[in-house]
């Protein structure tokens, strides 16, 4: 069934209908933001657990977000990107409700992944009904408005979950998700109430998506429980590493042959697509892992308010809102192997500087290049995405951006977990390296401990608490020298992207298909019309 479109909602009706769409995607990112800066109040309320099982719930609801994205395009065709996106938000709001009830981390878990997964459909809807309301002269302004709000869970998500949990509690968080999601899918529905859309009876590739789910879902299940379980000494992770290996070959084989793919592998055979891909997918990576890292251990480690670790982040927002807004403009005329250059080396500059943090007491050492990183933040996924889709025409476009934010969410929850990898293996090596070098087990005549020790010992403490007292500072130390090591290495990873953006085509000039990718991209266009 066809039905024609009304005209663009107008006056009052379309500045009130950009609130909304902007807060719904503020409320779902914001979400994710916030929960990583009350992560260790959640780990302690649910029954004690570690804090590397509290971490679960984030990685797994942003793979359930990640997951929501080919569903989210099958049932928009079949029941209206309008209708799908207010039954999104009302499913949101329960799973809200059962995330605020949660007394262990069995309800908890699952209540997030359902969480993720309503969230995640109103993502790539929300965006889609957006545009749809700007002309096309001013579609880059939408998109400006709509990064505007992505930045959220790095700038203002952090302090306000920090807030959350340190004066009313975290489950707060979750209420307030509630009538907030409500208000947007009762507000949003009246606006659009009898709107038409193009219905696509279109068949879903469960197969695919089941096997996409065993790859992403798998992955990170092995990360998640990785360090805690010993890895592949843990019978279940040997099982699930078994199963990615063999679900991973057949679902390129699948999809290669499906007509209304769930993942569409088909598009890396596209030089920029393959290459802006591998950059935004390891840029976001690194970033959100490191982010993540930083704020939970300015808490654990340093001893920061879950308030003042979530304000070490506020002033990314500085820099950040006024690049991301001009730089959709910026990149229409500028080669974007150039401007995505220079932001990878500038990422890897600043993480660098960050990678130097030796002062636990210093809020300087944070403020500066925080500030820095905001500017490349603000200006990192405009010119990589320019870079992915450019040579791409027609429906190819819109599903490369779906696939785009589907991977770039993916990445970030691997990114979370790996870099607490990399915190849980180097902190022992530093630890070591530490005792070896002040005990005089290096040098003999740099004995530092004793002295140290002696001098406690003199000022009042006796030798088991002067112990205990060095083998905190130790610990300390060791953690922030382990969490610079990742810092450093993600500056070298955004040193190697800038390099590799320079084996894609220019973006300034035209890339025109072959015929016989014509011919496909017409063949696909016709079957998704297909009755």
């Amino acid at each position: 069934m066809t039905v024609a479109y009304p005209e663009r909602l107008g006056g009052w009706r379309f500045v009130l209908f950009n609130l909304l769409l902007g807060l719904g995607h503020m409320v779902v990112l914001f979400n994710a933001g916030s929960y990583i800066a009350l992560m260790p109040h959640v780990a302690a309320d649910l029954g004690g657990v570690l804090p590397s099982l509290g971490t679960w719930a984030q990685t797994d609801f942003m793979i359930g977000l990640a997951l929501a994205f080919p569903i989210a395009r099958w049932l928009s065709g079949r029941f209206g990107d309008y209708r799908l996106f207010v039954m999104a938000f009302i499913v949101y709001a329960l799973a809200s409700y059962l995330c605020a009830i949660s007394e262990t981390l069995l309800l908890f878990l699952p209540a997030r992944i359902f969480l993720g997964f309503a969230g995640g459909m109103t993502l790539p809807i929300g965006q889609a009904l957006l545009l749809r309301e700007y002309p096309d002269h001013l579609k880059s302004v939408g998109l400006g408005v709509w990064g505007l709000f992505t930045l959220t869970p790095f700038t203002v998500g952090f302090p306000v979950g920090g807030w959350l949990a340190d004066e009313i509690g975290w489950r707060y968080l979750f209420y307030l998700n509630i009538p907030l999601a409500l208000a947007i899918a009762g507000l949003s529905g009246s606006l659009l109430h009898g709107r038409g859309f193009r219905r696509r009876f279109t068949r879903f590739d469960f197969t695919g998506f089941i096997l996409l789910g065993l790859v992403l879902g798998g992955l990170q299940t092995l990360l998640n429980q990785g360090n805690d379980f010993e890895w592949l000494a843990s019978p279940f992770l040997q099982a699930v590493l078994i199963a990615v290996i063999v679900a991973l070959p057949c679902l390129v084989i699948w999809e290669l042959g499906e007509r209304h793919p769930a993942f569409d592998v088909v598009l890396f055979a596209h030089r920029n697509f393959a290459i802006g891909m591998t950059c935004l997918t390891l840029g976001f990576l690194a970033i959100q892992g490191l982010l993540s890292l930083f704020i939970v251990q300015l808490q654990l480690l340093l001893g920061y308010s879950s308030y003042l670790a979530g304000l070490a982040f506020l002033p990314m927002i500085l820099l950040a809102a006024p690049v991301i807004t001009v730089m959709h403009e910026v990149v229409k005329g500028i080669d974007a192997r150039w401007l995505a250059c220079l932001n990878l080396l500038g990422c890897a500059f600043t993480l660098y500087w960050i990678g130097l943090f030796d002062a636990p007491e210093s809020f300087d050492q944070i403020f500066w290049p925080m500030l820095l990183l905001g500017f490349f933040l603000g200006s990192f996924f405009t010119p990589l995405t320019a870079l992915t889709l450019h040579g791409l025409t027609g429906a190819q476009v819109m599903r490369a951006a779906e696939e785009a934010g589907m991977l770039r969410i993916a990445a970030g929850a691997f990114g979370i977990t790996l870099q607490g990898v990399i915190l849980f293996r180097r902190s022992p090596f530093h630890q070591l390296d530490l005792a070896d070098h002040f005990g005089g087990r290096r040098f003999p005549s740099l004995e530092l401990v004793q002295r140290f020790s002696a001098r406690l010992e003199t000022a009042g403490l006796d030798a088991t608490m002067a112990q205990a007292k060095l083998l905190a500072t130790l610990k300390q130390q060791a953690a922030i020298l382990a969490m610079n090591d990742a810092f450093l290495l993600a500056s070298y990873l955004f040193v190697g992207l800038a390099a590799l953006v320079w084996l894609a085509h220019p973006t300034h000039r035209p890339l025109h298909p072959g015929p016989a990718e014509e011919l496909r991209e017409i063949r696909a266009e016709e079957l998704m019309d297909e009755p």
